[in-house]
């Protein structure tokens, strides 16, 4: 039984693939920092006390090695990030504590804990790290499709983090011959999402007005496009990438993009609502700067992994949607 930690597995990603794990018998352990933290119950309800806890903190370099000495995996996950992007205007100085220098920490915890000196010590039974990359680092990128080589220009600290993490990740991989890797996911979602990002704040809103709970849905730019697809889809390419010969980069994504607007007038459809109605364009949630059309191109990790999307965009849009009827029906009741 192979044994693998994640970092940040009480987010929507962390979820998903502890219970991808746990469904391919991997003993799993979650890294989380502090034992009152309120999302525990949430993960542990979810996969029926099916994973093992190790606390720590991202932000102390001993804690994580403690950790690693502890669980002694033999593949690291590390998606723990401040993810939500505007949040990382509004601190950038955490963000890149914890999106950037926390990659930095766990890759020197699993160098030390493995007493890699340089690029000669042996590979044999080496712990093997998976890095959460961002389609956001590629930014104000004027190609398109993104693959594996378009060069990254983040205009958000939480890209620039991202990027920060990613070289590093390369950085480890070459100077010392850690099997160490990162998976570029664009956009993903989905009902385990959390409301402050944008496809959630979409279908709560909806499932909300559908409800009579409120009246108007405040939106940003409509006019953004972004490659969206399911995490649950997404998760299942991380150990595909880890179970290779050789530490690779990928690209994560559908290689079709959506508007917000598209995004939007799906889930009011699902619904069965008019979405002209109901949506305002505020200014306060257009970001500072935005980026480009971000798609991606897959076909490395459909070649190599034999990795490609399941959900649809139409059967997420719904999915999303439904789920929080239900939910919001539940809570009102």
């Amino acid at each position: 039984m192979k044994r693998a930690m994640i970092t940040g597995i009480t987010g929507q990603d962390g979820s998903y693939l502890a219970q991808h794990l746990v469904d391919q018998d991997y003993e799993v352990w979650g890294f989380v920092h502090g034992k009152l933290n309120e999302h525990v119950g949430k993960i542990r309800r979810l996969l029926n006390d099916e994973i093992h806890l190790v606390y720590g903190d991202l932000l102390h370099a001993d804690s994580v090695l403690s950790a690693i000495d502890k669980v002694r995996p033999e593949e690291v996950y590390n998606l723990a990030a401040v993810t939500h992007v505007p949040t990382s205007w509004e601190h950038a100085e955490l963000a890149a504590e914890v999106t950037g220098l926390g990659a930095l920490r766990v890759l020197e915890a699993i160098r030390l804990h493995s007493g890699i000196s340089d690029s000669r010590t042996p590979t044999d039974g080496q712990i093997r790290f998976w890095q959460a990359s961002s389609s956001e680092m590629y930014g104000d990128s004027r190609e398109y499709p993104q693959n594996e080589l378009t060069p990254f220009q983040p205009v958000t600290p939480y890209g620039t983090a991202k990027m920060y993490a990613h070289m590093l990740t390369q950085n480890y991989r070459e100077s010392y011959g850690m099997y160490a890797m990162s998976g570029i996911m664009f956009n993903h979602e989905s009902p385990r999402r959390s409301p402050e990002f944008l496809s959630r704040k979409v279908s709560l809103g909806v499932a909300r007005i559908k409800l009579g709970q409120d009246r108007k849905l405040r939106l940003g730019l409509l006019t953004s496009r972004r490659d969206w697809g399911f995490a649950g889809d997404y998760v299942r390419a991380m150990p595909l990438m880890l179970a290779q010969n050789e530490p690779k980069d990928y690209v994560i994504g559908t290689g079709v993009t959506h508007s917000v607007e598209e995004f939007v007038s799906r889930a009011f459809l699902v619904a069965g609502l008019d979405w002209h109605k109901y949506v305002v364009t505020d200014t306060a949630y257009i970001r500072p700067t935005e980026a480009h059309e971000l798609c991606a191109d897959p076909s490395k990790a459909a070649k190599e992994l034999g990795w490609t999307p399941a959900v649809s965009f139409d059967q997420l849009v719904e999915m999303m949607v439904e789920s929080d009827i239900r939910s919001s029906a539940v809570d009102n009741a």
